[in-house]
This record gives structure tokens, C-alpha cells and sequence, in this order.
């Protein structure tokens, strides 16, 4: 079985980049879902028939505790809630690695690195950088967790001097870093996993709520570094691989929603924009939202020719993507042309709103991406918004001294008519006003989403 094993985990191996190349389209995500699958019960299946693998008692223990964990909170956890249990799950994996190299750290010779106190040099450089990206990703990924729960406020938390103490700290964590080469002392060790916990936290709290969606992709990166790093202290290759991939895929997919943003990544690093007083949008003056009711929204709708359905985090909280689909489903019988228009970090989380309208079975090609369907506004007689509060605000276009000046938006202004459902009228996650609600051609709707668009639909028939 030895000799099998690497032919083994480079199956595995092609079969997660399968995954990853499944994943990276809504109608191909079923199939990355289950080249996901397949791949990893080889790697669990052959690593477990490995000669060196024993106490299978404690191992089947383990996956007991764990899946039935997992199992109850997959089967509670409701779709809003999808960006607080990734995040949750990142700090998992970085858990995970501190713990594995600590482990090693303590009982070398089980994975053939040594002996305590005379571990290889090589070990000790990919546990020490396994154990301080594990650690910053596990403090970092609770803070992001705060954040998207709304335990921890969205608002940045900054202070003066606080890039230089991050650099300080970083610069003393590679110093212990070099130490622990030379001595091999726990001293050492437990001081990098300390400075790297501090800095996970020191990282995330002054990034604001509105670039969560980045943070999210980018502590995804940094556990799959975590994993790789301790990949190479265990020998384990299929580990390393595994670990680059994510860590890869997570950075490109940082660098998408940074692009997607306007804003370069280590100006989302170096303190975010969005919180709950981020700052103003333009000044409002005295104007007035035109406000509508359900049989205001169903007469324009009927009436259109065609209507762009705009969802946003509104519409998770409310879970009214089934309502939506209904709606949509109901226009396309009376000879409305329906379409869907996603911003690239509209909710809490890449893919978000995508993840969503699959579960409501929504068609595939009836959702378009920014890029595609923005200039299809000023041909669309309305655009139905769901609590799209950021991604739609003018300011970003318009208002120089706006925390959002220069991300790419949806331009919903160009349309005929826009139709704004909202709880209130208050502020989106960036914590700015919005200057749309006040346009002459939006008419706001101010409810629940969910009970909003099913009142519609009932006008309507």
C-alpha cells in the first residue's frame, strides 16, 4: 500500500484542482462539489491504511465528535449565516496547525524530524511558519466572525501608531523565528505562536465591514499556507499540495474582490473603509424619498417590458431568494424580460448572493456578473434592489470625499424606474447614506424583503 500511496494522493490531488475549476462556475459547482468529495475520501482512506498510522481508536473518536458537530451545525446554520461558518471554519484549520506543530515540536521522532531538542533545521523553519500563519489565521478568523455576527462592531478600530506596532511585532516574530532555528527552545516557539495570535487580532480589527468580503478570501489563503507549511514537518505531500492550492486559489480570489473594489489589497490590510460611522456620503440637504407600496411595485413591473432583480444582503437576511424566484417566475409568464445582476461583493461574502439564487433554482442564465449587464441599465424600464444599500450608492462615482470613492458599482440609476426595498432607510454595511433613496426615479420600498416581494406578487395576480 506504501508504494500506492503517492500514485493515491496525486489522484486526490487532480481531483481537488477538478474541484476548484468545478467551483469557479454556478453550473459546473455540483460537479466541483463532488470531485471535492471523491478526492478527499481518497486522501483520508489511504492515509489511514498507511503502515505508520495507528490508534484508530482515537482517530474514529475524533471523526465522531467532529462530523456529528459538524452534521448538526450544516444542518442549522441558515444561508445568512454561510460568511460567519466560513470564517468560523478558517479558525479551525489555523487551530489546527498551531496544534500539529506543536505536536511535532514535542514528539519529533514520531515524524522522523529528530529528536526534541535536535530537530532538523528545515522542520523547524515550516513548523515555526506553519505555527505563526495557523495562529494569525485562528485570531483573525474569530475576529472576522465577531464582525459578520455583529458581536464585534463593523466599525474599524484603529489607533495611532498601530501599522508601526504590527510591523514591530512582525519584525520580533521573525526574530524569534531565526532564535528557534538556532536553539530548538519552546521558549521561543510559544513566543512566535503569541506574537502571531496578537496579530491576528491587530490585523482584522481595523479593517471596516464593508471589505469583510475580502478578508473572508483572505484568511481562506492564509489557512491553506498554515496547512501547507505544516504539510512539509509532517512529509505529508498531498497535504502540501492541498494546502498551496487553497492558499493559492484564496489569494487570486482576493485580488478579484480587491479589483472588483477598486481598492488595492494592502489598502484593505493597512485599515479598511465601512463601519457604522464610516463616514458621509454627499449631502442630502432637505430631500425626500419617494416612498411606494406593493401594488405601486406590481403595476410598474406588469407594465415593464423588462425588469433586473438586484439582490443583495437584504434579501439574505429576509431569505427571500424562493419570494424572488417567484416574482421573477410570474413576469416571465406575462412576457417580462427577467434578469439578475451580481455585484462582484454583494453580501458578506464572495459568492454570496450566487449561492443564494442556486438554492432557489434560479437559471444560471438569467444571473450576470457586474462587467455584463451594467451597461443593460439605461435600457431596463425597472431594477427591483434588495437591500443592495453600498453596491448601488452614486457616491462612489461621484463623491470624491466618499469612504466607497471609486468602486465599481451598478449603475441601477440609469434605469427607468428604480424600486428600493429596504427595512428603513438607514445606512448599508459601509455606513454611508445613499443619495439613489433620494433620486426621482426611485421609489423606496420600506419592509421585510421577504414580505415585501410576496405582497407584490399578490397584487399582481
Amino acid at each position: 500500500m506504501l508504494t500506492l500511496a503517492p500514485l493515491a494522493y496525486l489522484v486526490a490531488a487532480v481531483c481537488f484542482i477538478m474541484a476548484l475549476r468545478g467551483l469557479s462556475h454556478p453550473e459546473t459547482a455540483r460537479s466541483g462539489l463532488t470531485f471535492g468529495m471523491v478526492g478527499m475520501a481518497i486522501a483520508i482512506v489511504v492515509t489511514l491504511m498507511l503502515p505508520q498510522v495507528t490508534g484508530f481508536g482515537m482517530i474514529a473518536l475524533g471523526v465522531a465528535i467532529g462530523g456529528g458537530i459538524g452534521a448538526i451545525i450544516a444542518k442549522k446554520i441558515q444561508m445568512t449565516s454561510l460568511p460567519q461558518l466560513v470564517a468560523a471554519f478558517h479558525s479551525l484549520v489555523g487551530l489546527a496547525a498551531v496544534f500539529v506543530a506543536a505536536a511535532a515540536f514535542y514528539d519529533p521522532a514520531s515524524y522522523g524530524i529528530g529528536t526534541f531538542g535536535d530537530i532538523k533545521l528545515a522542520s523547524l523553519i515550516e513548523m515555526s511558519l506553519g505555527a505563526a500563519i495557523g495562529a494569525i489565521t485562528f485570531t483573525g478568523s474569530i475576529i472576522a466572525w465577531g464582525k459578520l455576527q455583529g458581536t464585534i462592531s463593523g466599525k474599524p478600530v484603529t489607533f495611532n501608531g498601530q501599522h508601526m506596532l504590527n510591523a514591530i511585532l512582525g519584525g520580533v516574530m521573525l526574530l524569534f523565528i531565526i532564535l528557534l532555528c538556532g536553539t530548538g527552545s519552546a521558549f521561543y516557539f510559544w513566543c512566535i505562536v503569541l506574537i502571531a495570535l496578537a496579530l491576528g487580532v491587530l490585523m482584522i480589527i481595523p479593517i471596516g465591514g464593508a471589505d469583510m468580503p475580502v478578508i473572508v478570501s483572505m484568511l481562506n489563503s492564509y489557512s491553506g499556507w498554515a496547512a501547507a507549511g505544516i504539510g512539509f514537518t509532517l512529509h505529508n505531500n498531498l497535504l502540501i499540495v492541498t494546502g498551496a492550492l487553497v492558499g493559492a486559489s484564496g489569494a487570486i480570489l482576493s485580488y478579484i474582490m480587491c479589483k472588483g473594489m477598486n481598492r488595492s489589497f494592502f489598502s484593505v490590510i493597512l485599515g479598511g473603509f465601512g463601519g457604522e460611522s464610516a463616514g458621509a456620503a454627499e449631502d442630502m440637504g432637505d430631500r425626500v424619498a419617494k416612498r411606494g407600496a406593493a401594488e405601486d411595485a406590481a403595476y410598474l413591473m406588469q407594465n415593464a417590458s423588462s425588469v433586473i432583480i438586484v439582490p443583495g444582503y437584504g434579501m439574505a437576511v429576509a431569505q427571500a431568494q424562493h419570494a424572488v424566484r417567484e416574482l421573477a417566475d410570474l413576469l416571465k409568464k406575462e412576457g417580462v424580460n427577467v434578469k439578475y445582476a451580481i455585484h462582484p461583493v454583494a453580501g458578506r461574502m464572495p459568492g454570496h448572493m450566487n449561492v443564494l439564487l442556486a438554492e432557489a433554482n434560479v437559471p444560471y442564465d438569467e444571473v450576470f456578473e457586474l462587467e455584463d449587464i451594467n451597461r443593460d441599465f439605461a435600457q431596463t424600464d425597472v431594477v427591483y434592489v434588495i437591500g443592495a444599500n453600498d453596491i448601488t450608492n452614486p457616491a462612489a462615482k461621484r463623491d470624491t470625499t466618499s469612504p466607497i470613492y471609486g468602486m465599481p458599482i451598478l449603475d441601477v440609476e440609469n434605469a427607468g424606474t428604480v424600486l428600493f426595498v429596504k427595512r428603513s432607510m438607514g445606512s448599508g454595511y459601509a455606513g454611508i447614506d445613499n443619495p439613489l433613496f433620494y433620486g426621482d426615479n426611485t421609489m423606496m420600498l420600506l419592509d421585510d424583503a421577504k414580505k415585501m416581494t410576496e405582497d407584490i406578487i399578490k397584487a399582481m395576480e
